[in-house]
């Protein structure tokens, strides 16, 4: 099965080291960043901050790996790491995530 991984970072420089990792140990074929602004809770507060999106798209055997991976690097006590299961693709372009995501 394919995935969406979708991860937040609290910078552009952090969503930068977490896409490289996965990158270079095969984890993920490509990641989107792109900035977002956010309101959550967190402590009992409402918090707003700028981060950043990361949209992973890698296999489902590759998850735990890709999650022990991201919590090492990421910054923050509860990251969101949460995947989406792709229900479809274009077959070419799921050839060329199997491709990249071979070690």
């Amino acid at each position: 099965m394919y995935l969406f991984v979708y991860i937040t970072a609290s910078s552009k420089d952090e969503a930068k080291e977490i896409s490289k990792t996965l990158l270079e140990k095969k984890l993920a074929a490509c990641v989107n960043m792109f900035p977002i602004n956010s309101m959550y809770w967190w402590n009992d507060q409402i918090e707003e901050a700028l981060e950043f999106v990361l949209i992973v798209k890698t296999k489902s055997e590759k998850l735990k790996k890709l999650k022990e991976e991201v919590t090492k690097v990421h910054s923050y006590e509860v990251p969101c790491i949460c995947a989406f299961a792709m229900e479809d693709g274009f077959r070419p372009f799921l050839d060329w995530i199997d491709k990249e995501t071979r070690c």
